[in-house]
């Protein structure tokens, strides 16, 4: 059984993100998706096709850790899956965000032949958990935007299994998934992450 509450709460919290990711451009449009853990064995997730800075009550469901709707006859995004590996992948993720940003896409495309973003000596670098200090190198891989979703969720699960302090990735022309504990801790996230590959992008302006 559904605690209603709990999937209330989780419902605002991503409408308030929704209204915060397409205020920053980050989510045009109908893009994006977004999660909330409920339980264990449930979470509230965007309904497909919805304006992500428009989202209501009603455009929030329930799906269970296959992806199948619980209680509903809507229909969840087609990337409710890699959420799912997420979740089941780690029970202290409380939150997914994965957004449409012009960086995202563009930066993922001129690295057409690179299956990571490697960021180093960014300050910001310590916005993600485990990471103390700006003078590491933070991998971000970068998956091909095949479509296939049950293909990339292995790809990105097997890939995460062997790396557990990755915070985040990509689809090349696509987007960006992060995570977190928290919906505060998975928005933070994703604002470093924007700042970064802004970062990254201005630095191929002037190399190149």
């Amino acid at each position: 059984m559904i605690d209603l509450a709990t999937y209330a709460a989780k419902a605002q919290e991503i409408i308030a993100a929704g209204q915060f990711l397409y205020g920053e451009g980050w989510s045009p449009a109908t893009s994006s998706n977004y999660s909330a853990r409920i339980d264990e064995q449930n979470l509230a997730i965007t309904v497909s096709g919805k304006h992500k800075g428009q989202l209501q009550a009603e455009d929030i469901m329930v799906v269970d850790l296959a992806g199948h709707p619980v209680q509903s006859q809507l229909k969840s995004s087609a990337e409710t899956l890699l959420h799912c590996v997420l979740y089941e992948w780690r029970q202290d993720i409380g939150a997914i965000l994965h957004t449409h940003s012009q960086a995202a896409t563009v930066l993922t495309l001129l690295l057409a032949d690179q299956d990571a973003l490697v960021l180093e000596g960014y300050e910001l670098q310590k916005a993600f958990p485990g990471i103390d200090t700006h003078e590491g190198q933070l991998v971000i891989p970068i998956f091909e935007n095949t479509q296939d979703i049950r293909t990339l969720a292995a790809q990105s699960l097997s890939y995460l299994e062997m790396n557990p302090m990755t915070p985040a990735y990509l689809i090349r022309g696509h987007g960006l998934y992060t995570w977190g504990a928290t919906m505060a801790d998975t928005l933070r996230h994703i604002e470093a992450m924007e700042f970064l590959m802004a970062c990254e992008l201005e630095m191929l302006k002037v190399t190149r």
